[in-house]
């Protein structure tokens, strides 16, 4: 039976002021599995991401979800999330002056309705069926107790595990995770590992870019490693473990 892919990205190629960010870039993610992103520090990788959901244009190549082109220029980050795609950032994109209720529902709204209308609050309060499935994610992340406070008080860590409710209530196709436990104890690591494994029994394919290898092994069926713009290797967990260049890549840096 042929593997289905979900992402499939060819020959992308990206600069910054004669700086070669990305080069030949060939990658094709597999549906319902999870793949890792992994390279030191200015290695490409949150650009890669970028070049995914319409933030960042590539200077040629493709980029296919599903199907569909997003690198035609026609293609605007909200249509490109309308198709399936969510994301989670290095650095939270929360609505710091709504409650957590409020801010993981409001992009249920958005997928379903596209645009806000002018009484969205009206809505917010009215869409109980919303805000069960909103409380049920809090519940998920055992952060239903602060669903009525500002997120603009969260701690870094519990506004990073906001920003993935925020993503999962969209039911996503395709979760793209930059370094989504970052910031975060260690116990909160290991609940957020746990959460991503009962996510991956749904079916539901992700890219994760991370750099505590102790996530990325816990999760990954396939890891692509990036070094200076450029994928050096590629494989199942065991295989990125002992490959030479890896190795040499992250001498360092970081452990493998």
């Amino acid at each position: 039976m042929s593997k289905r892919h979900v992402l499939s990205i060819a020959g992308v190629n990206k600069t910054f002021g004669g700086l070669k960010a990305l080069t030949d870039i060939n990658l094709n993610i597999e549906e319902g599995k999870t793949h890792a992103i992994i390279g030191p520090n200015g290695a490409g990788k949150s650009t890669l991401l970028n070049t995914c959901i319409g933030r960042l244009k590539p200077d040629n190549g493709t980029i296919t979800f599903e199907g569909t082109d997003l690198t035609g220029g026609n293609m605007t980050p909200h249509g490109i999330n309308q198709l399936g795609v969510s994301r989670v950032f290095q650095t939270p994109e929360i609505f710091p002056d709504l409650t957590l209720l409020q801010n993981v529902m409001i992009p249920a709204f958005a997928k379903r309705d596209g645009a806000f209308s002018f009484n969205i609050f009206k809505g917010l309060r009215e869409e109980k069926q919303l805000r069960d499935e909103a409380m049920h994610l809090l519940e998920d992340f055992e952060m239903q107790n602060l669903a009525h406070v500002h997120a603009g008080s969260l701690s870094r860590g519990n506004k990073r595990r906001l920003e993935l409710a925020m993503c999962l209530i969209q039911h996503p196709k395709l979760l793209l995770l930059d370094e989504p436990t970052a910031g975060m104890a260690r116990h909160d690591t290991n609940r957020t590992i746990d959460l991503l494994k009962k996510i991956k029994e749904r079916g539901m394919t992700k890219v994760i870019i991370e750099h505590d290898m102790h996530v990325v092994f816990s999760l990954a069926d396939r890891i692509s490693v990036l070094a200076q713009g450029a994928i050096i290797a590629e494989g199942t967990p065991d295989e990125i473990k002992g490959h030479p260049k890896v190795r040499e890549a992250y001498l360092g840096t970081a452990e493998i």
